[in-house]
């Protein structure tokens, strides 16, 4: 694994535009990103051996399998109250759980250097954004940068065959809800594309425009026709606290919702504890403890709300002493998680800084199958992190 220092592409800005990216390039500056530094930054790349590729995707799809069996445990020993689950969704996640209604996709994120084991700091289960930079973006510069060689990514492929799969199983159309900004839209429109391709016919609204009519006892559209099949990209812990949460709930079993709410156990970082505690020393994950909690003697970690999300509310600690935090929304019970090993490689562009790279290993169906790169100038990844392509020969 190598960082190269690279030239971008002429006109780079209105090729990746062409292709959907219109926020390659955020003003101000935020976890990493500037004027100087956009978002779509191909001033480097990431050069992998194909055994380190393959390292990473079996790691992830043993993570996957772990995961499977810690939210069997949270379901089989009734843990939702460490996880921050209210006692009113339980019902709906256990006929989730056993029914299996469609999941689509999930994003691990990864600390890996080249040299030590990759090792799980998160799972983004529900709602995963950078998503089109990783299927399409970085393969369009794959092909006119490095066209002898190879990136991990069937990321496209394997969303529509699974769009494919879960079509009989659904009401059409998928409605794909979402909040109006402009990362959001950007991933509800790249994925509608897919479902599309699949020969699924779909519907935009906005999250904020999902009506509830009472007499039906059913949720509806802007022109009260009943949605039977909805994809959305906004949590599920931040939708049962809304007004219509109970209503979610009530209807669970007459409507297709994507995400599924047992996605709660996963995108969750009470998970990383319970994994720790029934993979104790495992290669693949960092000693992880409810903030707290008897055993935890960690002197060396991050500290991070259980629904924290974009690196708000982070606290990094080393050797006892803070070196990095961030402030956000997120309140509430918390984990501890050991630091990863460092993964850190020089800054091409300013003589003397760092940039830290985590790894996004898409899941779609239970299997990886695609690779993305986000990398900050401090060690706690943002919402403005730099997103680098990467290939490998």
């Amino acid at each position: 694994m190598r960082r190269i220092a690279t030239i971008p592409r002429d006109n780079w800005q209105q090729k990746v535009e062409a292709a959907g990216l219109i926020f390659h390039t955020p003003e101000g500056e935020g976890g990493g990103a500037s004027p100087d530094r956009p978002y779509w930054d191909e001033s480097a790349e990431y050069q992998f051996e194909a055994e380190e590729i393959d390292k990473l995707e079996a790691a992830a799809n043993v993570l996957q399998d772990m995961c499977l069996e810690a939210a069997q445990h949270v379901v089989d020993k009734k843990r939702y109250a460490e996880l921050g689950i209210p006692a009113a969704a339980i019902p709906a996640i256990e006929w989730a759980w056993v029914t299996s209604p469609p999941a689509l996709y999930g994003r691990f994120d990864i600390s890996y250097n080249g040299v030590d084991p990759p090792k799980l700091l998160e799972y983004n289960a529900d709602t995963p954004t950078a998503l089109l930079e990783a299927a399409v973006i970085q393969w369009a510069w794959l092909e006119e940068q490095h066209p002898n060689c190879d990136q991990f990514n069937s990321i496209h492929e394997r969303l529509i065959a699974k769009w494919q799969d879960i079509a009989p199983y659904v009401s059409k159309p998928v409605y794909f809800a979402g909040l109006d900004n402009a990362e959001d839209q950007l991933t509800l429109a790249y994925l509608r594309d897919t479902a599309e391709q699949a020969e699924l016919p779909t519907v935009p609204i906005m999250i904020e425009d999902l009506g509830w009519n009472e007499s039906r006892k059913a949720f509806v559209d802007m022109d009260e026709r009943q949605i039977f099949t909805i994809f959305k990209l906004y949590p599920w812990e931040m939708m049962l606290t809304e007004e219509f949460g109970p209503a979610a709930l009530e209807t669970y079993k007459d409507m297709r919702w994507i995400e599924p709410i047992w996605k709660m156990l996963f995108s969750n970082k009470g998970l990383l504890p319970i994994l720790w505690e029934m993979y104790p020393g495992h290669e693949l994950l960092l000693e992880s403890h409810f903030d707290g909690g008897r055993k935890n003697k960690l002197k060396s970690y991050v500290k991070k709300p259980l629904h924290s999300r974009e690196g708000s509310n982070i606290t990094m600690v080393r050797d006892g002493k803070t070196i990095a935090s961030t402030e956000g929304p997120y309140t509430g019970p918390q984990i501890v998680q050991a630091l990863a090993p460092e993964a850190v490689f020089p800054d091409n562009l300013k003589r003397g800084a760092k940039r830290y790279p985590v790894c996004g290993l898409w899941m779609i169906d239970q299997t990886c199958c695609g690779l993305g790169i986000r990398e900050s100038g401090g060690p706690i990844t943002g919402n403005l992190s730099s997103f680098v392509p990467h290939y490998f020969c």
